[in-house]
């Protein structure tokens, strides 16, 4: 069942800014994608092809990828006849159609676009489910696998105003007894933080940033936690409940010092008050000291691979890159080889097509790290990596607060799997990091 018609448009993500949507159309019918966008963007990421024109959307359009969609990819890939069920020939295609590392020539978003509605289309020719497929592409084992969502409820850095430094402060439900209800324990534990926050910073605290967590004025991270373990109390799952952060560190890393400096976002920051990543990695173990927290992302800069195998030797929660990996075989096999981290951050943007988000899952898997796979701040109605989640057996996924229609699609659509496995799935629980062997 080749692929008959190729079509791609400019729509808008959840923070208004334009984005890619592909339909391919198959004899199953059509199968449609939507390409997500970062907010904190590692420089190592895969190219989003953006038009530049500060005339339109602040620069931001992407009609150049659309019309790389509509005017190269899809014509030659109808002419290629590939079988859409053949996800690896389809995806090496793409990938040597634009013919740079970066996918710079065609656009990453361009590209994932079509990748991803093409796994679609795939999934539909043989009759199974999206995570089904991918189960195939990746050669999981049974029974399924359902993630522990890592609920973003409060939110800092670039995703957020006021001055607190680290970008997001996640609960952990893993110890709930299954998907359900690890969402409903998140959800009200959410709707407590949201009443707290509005009660203690007014009523202003209560709106939400891109991700839906909520965002009040708070300073310093032990603050934030200080509020996030009271929700947790007041809902009635103290003890039962954990907690992750996102830090983005790269966004407050001074690399000419090779300093952090916590009051980023002020322009008169003092530099005699920048620290470095020894007292950063020591704020991180007296803050794990005092909360129970069980994963963090992003603790240093990008390319300050020092401080990572020197935070990596001293620890023993889950260490997740992000900026620092992007998703990227390259930087993966580095960061195994340094020892920098122990745990993947999956963004399919970040290298642009599903078979490399695959292996990426594959290759970390091996070295023993964990993956949890990862919305982007820029999101749209596209649940794809909820099945990818679930068809990659990788037991973590982080998609936002339980707010906000673009964040719970994917945990709703995971609502739905778990429903229709039944007794055929297992929830990852506790034991999040080593869920592709449980």
């Amino acid at each position: 069942m080749p692929v008959v018609k190729v079509h791609a448009r400019q729509i808008y993500d959840s923070r208004g800014n334009p984005t890619v949507e592909v339909d391919v159309v198959t004899e199953t019918g059509l199968h449609r994608a939507i390409v997500p966008s970062g907010a904190s963007t590692g420089q190592h990421e895969a190219c989003e092809l953006r038009d530049g024109d500060k005339s339109k959307w602040g620069g931001k359009g992407v009609l150049k990828a659309v019309g790389n969609v509509n005017d190269t990819i899809g014509p030659k890939l109808i002419e290629s006849k590939i079988d859409p069920a053949d996800q690896s020939a389809v995806d090496k295609f793409l990938i040597d159609l634009d013919g740079t590392d970066n996918k710079t020539n065609l656009g990453a978003n361009a590209i994932l676009g079509v990748s991803l509605a093409v796994a679609k289309a795939g999934a539909a020719q043989k009759g199974v489910p999206l995570y089904v497929h991918v189960s195939d592409l990746a050669g999981t084992k049974k029974p399924y696998v359902l993630p522990v969502p890592f609920m973003n409820v409060l939110n800092g850095g670039s995703h957020a105003g006021g001055r607190l430094a680290f970008q997001e402060f996640m609960i952990v439900p893993d110890q709930a007894p299954n998907f359900t209800e690890a969402l409903r324990w998140g959800a009200e534990v959410y709707q407590k933080l949201k009443g707290l926050a509005k009660k203690k910073y007014g009523q202003s605290a209560g709106n939400v940033g891109d991700e839906g967590g909520v965002a009040p004025d708070i300073q310093t991270a032990e603050e934030a936690l200080d509020l996030i373990m009271e929700a947790i109390d007041s809902a009635g799952y103290k003890g039962r409940m954990n907690i992750a952060m996102d830090v983005a560190a790269s966004e407050f890393y001074k690399e000419d010092e090779k300093k952090y400096d916590l009051d980023f976002k002020n322009p008169d920051s003092d530099k005699s008050k920048w620290i470095t990543y020894e007292e950063l990695a020591d704020m991180y173990k007296q803050l794990s000291e005092k909360f129970p927290i069980v994963s963090i992302e992003d603790p240093f800069g990008e390319d300050d691979w020092e401080a990572w195998s020197y935070f990596f030797k001293t620890t023993d929660f889950q260490l997740v890159g992000d900026d620092l990996t992007v998703t990227n075989p390259k930087r993966i096999k580095k960061a195994i080889e340094l020892k920098a981290c122990n745990a993947l951050l999956l963004k399919v943007n970040q290298i642009g097509t599903l078979t490399e988000s695959i292996q990426a899952a594959k290759d970390s898997f091996a070295a023993g790290w964990g993956v949890m796979v990862s919305h982007r701040s820029g999101e749209t109605e596209d649940v794809t990596i909820a099945d990818i989640v679930v068809g990659l057996r990788a037991g973590e996924i982080k998609c936002g607060a339980p707010a906000r229609s673009e964040r719970l699609a994917k945990l709703n659509q995971i609502l739905r799997i778990e429903e229709e496995l039944g007794s055929q799935a297992i929830y990852a629980g506790s034991d999040f990091r080593k869920a592709i062997s449980m």
